[in-house]
């Protein structure tokens, strides 16, 4: 059975930022796009929707968020 790589890191990520709604976008000729995070929860990050290319890049950024708030 085929697993998508892009399931087991969207859950991931999921687990470890649950104060957003994370995805992966689709571009316009219906290939993946940018990875998308975007806040439900006011004491997990700042800005309202967080738009990266990759998923590393995401978690870096939603760390920052975590780390903004918490100043």
């Amino acid at each position: 059975m085929y697993t998508n790589p892009d399931d087991q890191t969207l859950s991931r990520l999921r687990a470890d930022f649950p104060g957003h709604r994370i995805w992966r976008s689709t571009r316009y000729d219906g290939l993946p796009g940018d990875w998308v995070a975007t806040l439900r929860d006011t004491w997990a990050g700042v800005d309202p929707t967080v738009i990266r290319d990759s998923a590393a890049d995401l978690r870096q950024a939603l760390d920052a968020e975590r780390e903004r708030r918490t100043r």
